[in-house]
Order: structure tokens, then C-alpha cells, then sequence
């Protein structure tokens, strides 16, 4: 049995007809950028957010990139966020001339919220949770240091589509939430696309011309801008997927309780923890154990495809060296151990039955 991780043929052989119809639809339209299609996807998509503004952008690192932007963060302001997490996060941060600040993670692979107020200075103007592998971070704890000191957050929910918090969804807690549509996400599009969701009618004007070289109307730039527009393909399929996200996130989650019942028995491995009072998504699957990289060969060898989010920490990589000599002890042991198993929403029971079949086999 061979077992890929993200299996994106699946996704277009079961909504062949639908996503045909859509790209058709815009070809025929002869319109590709900006048009009614990242209208349509943007409302669609603040409705099921439950927010009143969505802004379509190229991806997920230019839509936090915008957010810093728009609310006017620049040189001499520090970001705090995680250190686990894609380095897009950070990037989106520097991009801006800012500088970041890498807090520790928690339990659930998160920015702790006691580290964060650690790293709080004068210069702090906003925090950015990420909701790492599709579950929601500390939410209550991070709002309230958000006002106790003045701090905007910024909601980095490429992973978390349709994760909630309290009953209410991811992203719609901060001033802003950021989205990624990269292929492998929850909601994922055939290619790049990104998203912000606001109530800040103000922001999501200052995003609109952001994402479009800072115009209002055509070649009048009313402030320094970027090239970051969701095109108007990306926008159609994305519509044509988005009534399926529920439905794909029960599965994710379905599997996730498969996982659980063949794996409780097996002593050498930790389990991924929920909090209370969320909705956790299953972007990923992620397991840890002191035999990771061991396991990671074992289960390739038996056609399994498990990877590792992320091997190296933020302040671990060459371009931020800078940030080398920041200690951060509990992000540095988990990606030690840390292993993502397959859970996209096209794997049988049958399959994931012999993904632990195969871990058991190792550990015995």
C-alpha cells in the first residue's frame, strides 16, 4: 500500500465537474485579475467567517505582510510570534522592516502566553498567534494581554480554516485574521491565494489598496502598496470548494479519532493534546517520539509518506541568524519529535488502520 500525504488528485477527480465549470466560467470571462469571481469569494467567505470583510491577496505570508501595513508597523516596532511555526510568519514581519520576537510554545504547540508577556517591551506593537497544525492557540489569555498593554493581535490562521474557539472562528478574535489557500491547507486552492477577514472597514480599505501597488482607483496610489491580488481562477475554485470545508474538516477529525483508538496502547509515542472549548481542525496530525527520525525511515520504507512541521525552528534558520542565541527550550525539544501523520479527507479508515498497524510494528 502506498499512502501520500496530501493526495491533491483526489480533491480535483471528486469535484471534476464543478471546478471545470468554474475555471471555464472565468476563461470565457475573459477578466483574470480582480474581478467578480474575488468579489463573489471574498463575500462568501467573510459570511462563513463570520466577519464583515475579506481581501483576497497571493498568499498567506503577503496577507500578514498587509495586515503589518496597514495598521502602519514598521522599523523600529517589535512583533511578538512564535519561532514554530512556517517561516513565512516571521518573513511577513521583516518584510515590514520590523523586528520579531520569538516567545516559547506550550503543551499544544503554541505561543504561551506567559512568554509572551515576558518579551513585552515599549516598542511591542503586536502580537501573532499562530494556530498551529489546525488548532486554536490560548485565545483568552493572549486577548487580555493584547489590552493590558495596548497590543493589536494579528491572527495567523493558515492552518486553522474553520478552527474555533469558544464556539466563535478562528480569526475573527484579532484585529485581523491572515489565511493561507496554499494546496495543502483545509481550504485549499490549485495554486497560491491568501485572505484577510476584518470588521475594520478603515484596515480593509488600507488592505484593498495595499494588495493592488497602494490604489484606490487606477494609477492614483494613495499609499506605498504591494503586487499581492488573489486572481480571479484561484477566487472561482476556492468558491466552488468552500461549501465542502465542513464537511472535509469532519473527516480530518474523523480520522483523527481513528488515530487515536489504534494508537492509545502505544507507550513510546505521544499523542496530540486538545484544549477545551475548541474546535481543532487536523490540519495536521502530529505526533512526538524520542524515535522520530527512526520511525519517519520505517514508515517510508512501507510506503508512507509522514513529515516532519517543522524540523527547525524560526530563530534556528540561516536567515535568521541574528535571532541564534534566543533560548527557547520547549520549541527546541518538541521539533526533535515531532512527526505529521497523513490526514488529508481522502484516506480510508482501511488506510489509516495501516499507518498504525505499521507504528505498532516498529515500537513492538
Amino acid at each position: 500500500m502506498r499512502i501520500i500525504f496530501n493526495d491533491f488528485k483526489k480533491v480535483y477527480n471528486q469535484n471534476e465537474k464543478a471546478i471545470d465549470k468554474a475555471i471555464k466560467r472565468v476563461c470565457k470571462s475573459g477578466r483574470f485579475i480582480l474581478g467578480e469571481e474575488v468579489k463573489q469569494f471574498e463575500e462568501r467567505f467573510a459570511s462563513y467567517m463570520g466577519s464583515k470583510y475579506a481581501i483576497g491577496v497571493g498568499n498567506g505570508l503577503e496577507a500578514l505582510q498587509i495586515s503589518l501595513m496597514a495598521l502602519g508597523i514598521g522599523e523600529g516596532d517589535e512583533v511578538i510570534t512564535t519561532a514554530h511555526s512556517a517561516v513565512a510568519t516571521a518573513l511577513s514581519i521583516r518584510a515590514v522592516g520590523a523586528t520579531p520576537i520569538f516567545a516559547d510554545i506550550d503543551e499544544f504547540y503554541h505561543i504561551n502566553p506567559k512568554s509572551v508577556e515576558q518579551c513585552i517591551t515599549p516598542k511591542t506593537k503586536a502580537i501573532i498567534p499562530v494556530h498551529l497544525y489546525g488548532q486554536p492557540c490560548n485565545l483568552s489569555e493572549l486577548s487580555k494581554l493584547a489590552v493590558k498593554h495596548k497590543l493589536v493581535i494579528i491572527e495567523d490562521c493558515a492552518q486553522a480554516h474553520g478552527a474555533e474557539y469558544n464556539g466563535k472562528k478562528v480569526g475573527t478574535f484579532g484585529k485581523m485574521g491572515c489565511f493561507s489557500f496554499y494546496p495543502t491547507k483545509n481550504l485549499g486552492a490549485f495554486g497560491d491565494g491568501g485572505a484577510i477577514i476584518t470588521d475594520d472597514a478603515f484596515l480593509a480599505e488600507k488592505c484593498r489598496m495595499a494588495r493592488n501597488y497602494g490604489q484606490k482607483n487606477r494609477y492614483e496610489h494613495e499609499v506605498y502598496g504591494i503586487n499581492s491580488r488573489l486572481d480571479e481562477l484561484q477566487a472561482a475554485i476556492l468558491s466552488t470548494l468552500l461549501p465542502f470545508l465542513d464537511r472535509n474538516n469532519k473527516k480530518r477529525i474523523s480520522i483523527a479519532k481513528i488515530y487515536r483508538r489504534e494508537l492509545s496502547g502505544v507507550n513510546q509515542i505521544i499523542l496530540p493534546t486538545e484544549r477545551p472549548s475548541i474546535k481543532h481542525v487536523y490540519h495536521l496530525f502530529v505526533i512526538e517520539t524520542e524515535k522520530r527520525n527512526e520511525l519517519q525511515k520505517f514508515l517510508e520504507k512501507n510506503g508512507i509518506d509522514a513529515l516532519i512541521h517543522y524540523p527547525f525552528p524560526i530563530h534556528k534558520q540561516k536567515c535568521f541568524s541574528d535571532w541564534k542565541n534566543v533560548s527557547l527550550p520547549i520549541t527546541e525539544k518538541k521539533v526533535s519529535q515531532i512527526l505529521s501523520l497523513p490526514i488529508h479527507p481522502y484516506l480510508t479508515e482501511k488506510e489509516v488502520v495501516f499507518i498504525c498497524q505499521k507504528i505498532k510494528t516498529f515500537f513492538s
